[in-house]
């Protein structure tokens, strides 16, 4: 028979309790982007007043001159691409000053909202139009969800009609965020981030409602 194993409560602690209110866990909630984990109403309290994590303040900024540090050590600081007489961009040349908007620490990042291609349905009943006002400045931490939700919108789209929407020909989770869109597919790219919009594939929206 195997022997029981005792564990103190001391080092169970640290996994159950709230940093925020140092009291244990009700509701817990985790962030996604980082995995931990406080109450509820202290994470929501919290991000009233601040964009960022408890346990990781300037993280994103630390991260930006570690990296810039990094090259420096190994003279890489001035390294052209392809001939361009611009250094390599970091994010926090493309996003705007986080001070104008109403989340104190929000970053702003800019998109083009390109029609894929043109497309029509039942025959010809619907036309997919390019936007006239293409440009988009919003948070970065809006999720491609919400994209879609301002496409619709704007392109009157009939409900039973859905989108795609694609970055360099790949299609993008609707979970996904503009900063982790920005991270995957644009860090190195100038803005505005070039986003395309085409109608859902049939099979592709059948396929997923069976799913």
């Amino acid at each position: 028979m195997e022997e029981m194993m005792k564990i103190r409560i001391r080092h169970v602690n640290p996994h159950i309790v709230c940093s925020l209110c140092a009291g244990y866990f009700i509701d817990a909630t985790t962030i996604t982007e980082c995995l931990h984990t406080f109450c509820k109403s202290c994470i929501v309290k919290y991000l009233q007043s601040s964009k960022c994590c408890p346990h990781l303040p300037g993280l994103f900024e630390n991260e930006e001159k570690r990296r810039e540090e990094f090259y420096n050590s190994r003279g890489l600081g001035n390294e052209k691409k392809d001939g361009d007489e611009k250094t390599l961009l970091k994010p926090s040349t493309i996003v705007n000053n986080p001070e104008g908007h109403k989340y104190k620490y929000d970053e702003q990042i800019c998109l083009c909202l390109e029609r894929y291609g043109p497309q029509c349905v039942q025959n010809g009943s619907y036309q997919l139009r390019p936007l006239e006002k293409k440009f988009v400045r919003c948070s970065i931490r809006v999720l491609v969800s919400q994209v879609k939700s301002l496409l619709r919108k704007k392109l009157s789209l009939p409900s039973d009609l859905d989108l795609d929407v694609l970055c360099q020909e790949e299609r993008l989770l609707e979970e996904m965020s503009l900063k982790q869109l920005f991270l995957m597919h644009w860090y190195d790219k100038d803005s505005p981030v070039v986003l395309f919009y085409r109608l859902k594939q049939p099979e592709l929206a059948q396929n997923e409602q069976l799913s």
